[in-house]
């Protein structure tokens, strides 16, 4: 979830057996202010469950690699 006007990540919905693996990304993210942006830059490792957070994040800007842009 990510404020329309300056991109900033408010939150997060992650809905998945291993969600307590991939939230502590996400809490970072929106604990020192960044943006999806931010998340989009990074390195995640392909294969990884830990790709989807940066598949989400791309999707931000209609941007993913792997899923639907919508």
């Amino acid at each position: 979830v990510t404020d329309a006007k300056t991109d900033r990540v408010l939150g997060a919905h992650i809905l998945h057996h291993f969600a307590s693996e991939l939230i502590a990304e996400a809490v970072s993210v929106i604990e020192f202010g960044g943006s999806s942006e931010d998340i989009g830059r990074t390195t995640h490792s392909h294969p990884t469950l830990s790709e989807a957070v940066r598949e989400a994040a791309l999707n931000v800007e209609k941007r993913a690699l792997h899923i639907i842009n919508r």
